[in-house]
């Protein structure tokens, strides 16, 4: 068992490379996106 297996994401396979990649994805994007609504708001773009 890994030491990913233990912490928040308490499932068998968390440690998968996809499994990394779609949540670096999901949460990259969100940074990007909230990056964006920001400057939006703000007038800058």
């Amino acid at each position: 068992m890994s030491d990913l297996d233990r912490g928040i994401m308490k499932f068998k396979g968390a440690d998968t490379p996809i499994a990394i990649g779609i949540s670096a994805t999901i949460v990259i994007g969100g940074i990007i996106l909230l990056v964006i609504w920001a400057m939006q708001n703000a007038y800058v773009v």
